[in-house]
């Protein structure tokens, strides 16, 4: 009897992206597994939203190989979008309609049957229904953004890119946006997470790379990170090491000297 593995739901190989002297992405490598959640971890500038712009055929690496659902990024960019749904930092909502107006609109232009009924689902999925018929410049930041998940979600996209969905949110709001992430996985969809919070890792990710200086130091499960430090002893009590003991000893303690945001107008495009 031979033992089959499933393909990953997103590889990447030996990836690189420059501004002509601006090194953002130095060769970057992993897979990301079906099903799971894959938290990438970087400080600001690290290369992480240029990584996922790449991901999801929003900008052409350089040199190396992607593949999402199967499909080569650059080969084969219109099923990747067939396979994708992406949600930003900021909450992609329109204020002026109401909750479920903006799904009926997605769905609509996803050329979805019965837009009225997907809308509808998804409002009751996100625990939105009662405010579905309020506008959406009405909701709490929390509620904006599951929104935004919400509306990521129409036409049930197997892989989902999450670029940092929980940046400027109070700490109820984090919470049900982590909630909704778990519930997603949990569902079957692959999730590739960005982000700068620490606890956002260890509360969400089944494995996690940190990005550095425009490479891949290290990966692996949160417990596997843990074990790259010694475990403190107090009073002959075990302390196992943070993820933050574990990031702020392999990046050095500094901050990336890559900045994404140094990246002249209009060039992130190309």
């Amino acid at each position: 009897m031979t033992t089959q593995t499933r393909e990953p739901a997103i590889s990447v190989r030996a990836v690189t992206k420059s501004y002509q002297d601006l090194h953002v992405l130095r060769g970057v490598d992993f897979d990301v597994a079906a099903g799971s959640i894959f938290a990438l971890l970087g400080s600001n500038g690290a290369g992480k939203t240029t990584l996922v712009r790449i991901l999801s055929t929003l900008l052409k690496a350089d040199s190396g190989s992607a593949s999402v659902h199967g499909f080569d990024v650059s080969s084969v960019p219109a099923d990747v979008r067939r396979s994708i749904s992406l949600t930003g930092q900021f909450a992609a909502v329109d204020g002026v309609l109401t909750g479920r107006e903006n799904l009926v609109l997605i769905a609509k232009l996803r050329h979805q049957r019965n837009p009225g009924a997907i809308a509808d689902d998804l409002l009751a999925r996100f625990s939105l229904t009662e405010a579905g018929n309020r506008r959406a410049a009405t909701y709490s930041g929390g509620m904006r953004r599951r929104l935004d998940i919400a509306m990521s979600l129409v036409g049930k996209p197997p892989v989902v890119f999450l670029d940092e969905p929980t940046t400027g949110l109070d700490p109820q709001a984090r919470i049900e946006v982590w909630q909704t992430v778990k519930q997603l996985a949990k569902d079957g969809t692959t999730i590739l997470l960005t982000t700068q919070y620490l606890d956002e890792a260890e509360q969400l990710a089944d494995r996690i790379a940190i990005l550095h200086k425009g490479t891949i130091i290290q990966h692996g499960t949160l417990a596997e990170l843990r074990q790259l430090l010694p475990s403190a002893k107090v009073e002959y009590v075990e302390k196992q090491p943070t993820l933050e003991d574990v990031f702020l000893a392999l990046v050095g303690g500094s901050s990336d000297t890559t900045d994404e945001a140094a990246i002249p107008a209009g060039e992130e495009s190309r």
